[in-house]
């Protein structure tokens, strides 16, 4: 029977939600910390996403909400603008420059922002540190920092934890932002990755969509949760079936999948020029059979219409799926080209099949983990540390409604297999639930409390 896709991504679910709810957590305790007692006593910080408007607390409700709308429409076009020149960068293969580019920028981030917020730390709990202790320590976390994010060999922990130390430097900065021009940011940024990625000829899309024709990484800061492979404890006398393909930079990517599926596949033909099936005996076999049996242990089956054989001898062997020319140069002495009416029947499980593709790309999707933009764990916790400038309860309400559409999102991504952009359900909730709270539930819980009507 079928597992449900929930359980197949039950696993990186969790592990995409721990750290979004992670870095929330921490911006809310250091909004709390680091915001005066009266918020508006602090000058409001200039930035790219306040260039037109200034807000101030003496403007009138409809200036606030132009000044607003006008900045969040100025800082979109200024991203769009941006990533356009990106996906160009990309096209003509800039990547050096772009790998170079996005090195700075962690560096700038965790060295300024995040001294920054370190100095403030230090001077809002009175730690005793002199100026060199703090210097060394600020360069070693940033040096590290810049090193585990964009270094090979780099323990999966420690790049996980950097890239959420990226995600609250960023978003305790947007937090400082005045009130409306938040609210109109986020709004407009939930509709403007909605479009980025999903529209035709979004930036975003066209990143996606090139990264993917050359099987590359995409060129940005991207965190991704560690990927899990599940075993299956009843073949464990013989090799699993593993599809196998050669990428453009030469690397090998192995995929493993159950026995299950070859069963089921038993009448269908297929054909792939590019690879071989190759069949690979079983270890548990006794050795002596190795000298003897060597030209029917390992054939190769001509790669037009291999189909899976049905006879009972087919269960000691896995079948592993290899580049056609890769496999005409394996078989020297031990194997032997055979035609198709003369071979064992082997199949090509999943290839011209949508329904095993879909099953191929969500194995493939478990072997790699989930993705998720460090934009999209700025902008969770800028909501909730808005929203934790209010009151507890719009916290609460928030973090709930934004790891309620995080999941939703990720319940689609399961179902859609492809990308899809994780702002728009989360920030609609959340803002729909702060608004909600503040406007109606607070009043009513605040109002039944003080007479002694709710404990």
């Amino acid at each position: 029977m079928e597992s449900s896709i929930l359980e197949s991504i039950g696993v990186e679910i969790i592990g995409v939600m721990s750290p979004v709810s992670i870095c929330m957590l921490l911006v809310v305790l250091l909004v709390y910390a680091l915001t005066p007692s009266n918020p508006f006593s602090s000058a409001p910080i200039q930035t790219a996403a306040n260039l037109v408007y200034l807000e101030n607390p003496s403007d009138s409700t409809v200036q606030k909400l132009e000044g607003s709308l006008l900045n969040a429409l100025v800082f979109i076009i200024l991203i769009a603008v941006v990533t356009f020149v990106l996906v160009l960068l990309y096209y003509y293969n800039f990547t050096n420059f772009l790998k170079n580019y996005m090195r700075f920028s962690a560096f700038f981030v965790l060295a300024t922002m995040g001294g920054s917020i370190f100095l403030s730390v230090i001077q809002q709990f009175s730690i005793p540190v002199d100026s060199i202790t703090c210097f060394v320590l600020l360069f070693n976390f940033t040096i590290v920092g810049v090193l585990s994010v964009f270094s090979v060999g780099i323990p999966i922990l420690l790049r996980q934890a950097y890239m959420v130390c990226l995600g609250i430097t960023v978003a305790a900065w947007f937090t400082k932002l005045p009130e409306w021009t938040t609210w109109a940011l986020l709004v407009a940024l939930a509709v403007y990755d909605l479009v980025a990625v999903l529209a035709p000829g979004g930036p975003l899309k066209l990143l996606v969509e090139l990264a993917s024709s050359r099987d590359e990484e995409l060129p940005a800061l991207i965190y991704e949760a560690r990927p899990t492979v599940a075993q299956n404890t009843e073949n464990r006398g013989s090799l699993g079936l593993l599809v196998t393909g050669v990428t453009d930079s030469g690397s090998v990517e192995l995929q493993a999948v159950s026995r299950n599926t070859m069963s089921g596949n038993d009448n269908e033909s297929h054909a792939n020029p590019e690879y071989t099936a190759v069949a690979v005996g079983n270890f548990q076999n006794d050795e002596d059979e190795d000298q003897g049996d060597g030209g029917e242990r390992l054939p190769l089956v001509s790669n037009v219409g291999e189909r899976h054989s049905a006879s009972s001898d087919s269960s000691q062997y896995s079948t592993v799926v290899l580049p056609s020319n890769q496999a005409l140069h394996s078989n020297n002495r031990e194997s032997e080209i055979v035609d198709e009416e003369m071979s064992p029947l082997v199949e090509m499980i999943g290839l011209g099949n949508q329904s095993e593709h879909a099953r191929r790309d969500g194995m493939e999707m478990a072997s790699r983990g989930i993705k998720l933009g460090l934009g999209d764990f700025v902008f969770y916790s800028v909501l909730v540390g808005r929203a934790a400038m209010y009151d507890l309860m719009t916290v609460y309400a928030c973090y709930l409604a934004i790891i309620s559409g995080l999941g939703c999102t990720l319940i689609l991504l399961s179902v859609c297999r492809q990308a899809l952009p994780a702002l728009p359900i989360s920030i609609t909730l959340g803002v729909c639930f702060y608004f909600l709270t503040r406007l109606l539930m607070e009043p009513f819980v605040v109002g039944t409390a003080t007479n002694l009507m709710m404990f």
